[in-house]
C-alpha cells in the first residue's frame, strides 16, 4: 500500500516555461506539476485568479509560451512516495539499444517482452526506465506505442516541439512504417492490401479484443511476401493507420494468424510452432521513415531482426 505524504508549509511557486512545456495547455501543465491536486481545485484556482500568467489571468485552454512566468499558489500536494520498480535488465537493455539521437527525439530499438509504459507502483516500462537512466532530461515522452511482445523502432520525444510534430505525422501520412512478421500457413499471394474497419475494446470471454466490424473505424494494412516455408510466411506489413492490433487483427483476418499471437492467432498453431522454440509473438517493427520534425531532412531508420528470431528462420524449411 503506497504510503502518502503532505508537503509541508506551501508557499507561492513561480514557475518560468521553457521548452518542455511550450505550447501546452494551462490546465495539462498545473495537473502534471500539481499531482494528487483533484483537478476541480486546479480549475478553480485558474478561475479564481489564483494561477496567474505574466501577473494577468488567463483561461485554462491558454497555450504556454517560452518565458512565460507562471504563478502557483499555496497549495498541498499529497505525493506517493513509492516509486516505479524499473527491472535493472531493462535499463542495460536500453542504453545498448538506440539506434539514433539527437535533440529532438529518440529513435529505440524496443526489447520484446516490455511494456512501453508501466504503472505506479508496480513495474515500469521503456519510458519509465529512460527517464531513470536519464534524470537529467526534463522532457520524455512516447510518441507512439508498440505492443508489449513487439520488438523494434520506438519513436520518444525530448522536446514538447517535436513531439507535437511527430504526432501530427502519425496521424496523416507522414510517417511509413514497415513491420517484419511470421504469418502462419502458406501466404499465397505476392501482396495483398487489406482494408476492413476495426472496432476495439469489445469484450469477449472476459477479454477485451480488436474485432473486424463495420461499426469500427477504418483501417488499411498493406502485406507484402518476402519467404515461403513450409508452414509459415514471412512478410512486410506496411499499416496505412495505426489503429490497435491492427497488423495481428488483420493477420488473422486473412487467415494466417501471426505467430505466437495468443489473443488473435490459434492455440494449436501457437503449441506447434512454440515446440519448435518460438517463445514470442513474431512481429518486428523493422523500418520508420519519415522527414526530421525539426529540420525536414529524409530519414529512414532500420532495426535488425532480434537474434532469437533470426535463427528460428534460419532453421525453417523453404519451399
Amino acid at each position: 500500500m503506497n504510503q502518502v505524504s503532505e508537503t509541508p508549509r506551501p508557499s507561492v511557486q513561480w514557475l518560468e516555461v521553457t521548452d518542455a512545456n511550450s505550447e501546452q495547455r494551462l490546465d495539462n501543465f498545473l495537473i502534471g506539476f500539481l499531482k494528487g491536486v483533484p483537478k476541480t481545485r486546479i480549475y478553480r484556482m485558474v478561475r479564481k485568479g489564483e494561477v496567474r500568467v505574466n501577473k494577468g489571468r488567463v483561461d485554462v485552454s491558454y497555450k504556454l509560451v517560452i518565458g512565460d512566468i507562471v504563478r502557483i499558489p499555496p497549495v498541498r500536494v499529497a505525493e506517493a512516495t513509492d516509486e516505479v520498480i524499473v527491472q535493472p535488465a531493462l535499463k542495460f537493455s536500453l542504453e545498448n539499444q538506440i539506434l539514433y539521437e539527437d535533440d529532438g527525439f529518440i529513435v529505440l530499438n524496443k526489447p520484446s517482452g516490455f511494456a512501453v509504459h508501466g504503472g505506479s507502483g508496480v513495474s515500469g516500462g521503456i519510458i519509465e526506465a529512460l527517464r531513470q537512466i536519464r534524470p537529467q532530461q526534463k522532457f520524455l515522452e512516447l510518441v507512439h506505442r508498440l505492443d508489449k511482445e513487439t520488438s523494434g523502432c520506438l519513436l520518444i520525444a525530448k522536446k514538447r516541439s517535436a513531439l507535437r510534430v511527430l504526432h501530427e505525422m502519425f496521424r496523416g501520412d507522414g510517417i511509413q512504417k514497415t513491420y517484419l512478421a511470421l504469418l502462419a500457413g502458406q501466404f499465397k499471394r505476392k501482396s495483398q492490401r487489406v482494408d476492413v474497419p476495426l472496432l476495439k475494446n469489445v469484450a469477449q470471454g472476459g477479454e477485451r479484443m480488436v474485432v473486424v466490424s463495420q461499426a469500427g473505424k477504418p483501417a488499411e494494412t498493406l502485406f507484402t511476401r518476402l519467404k515461403a516455408f513450409r508452414e509459415a510466411t514471412l512478410v512486410h506489413a506496411a499499416p496505412k493507420t495505426g489503429r490497435t492490433h491492427q497488423i495481428r487483427v488483420h493477420a488473422a483476418w486473412l487467415g494466417h494468424p501471426i505467430v505466437g499471437d495468443d489473443r488473435y492467432g490459434e492455440d494449436n498453431v501457437n503449441k506447434a510452432f512454440k515446440q519448435r522454440g518460438y517463445k514470442r509473438l513474431f512481429l518486428h517493427a523493422e523500418q520508420l521513415r519519415f522527414a526530421h520534425p525539426l529540420t525536414g531532412a529524409p530519414l529512414h531508420f532500420n532495426a535488425p531482426l532480434p537474434a532469437d528470431l533470426q535463427t528460428l528462420l534460419e532453421h525453417e524449411e523453404t519451399l
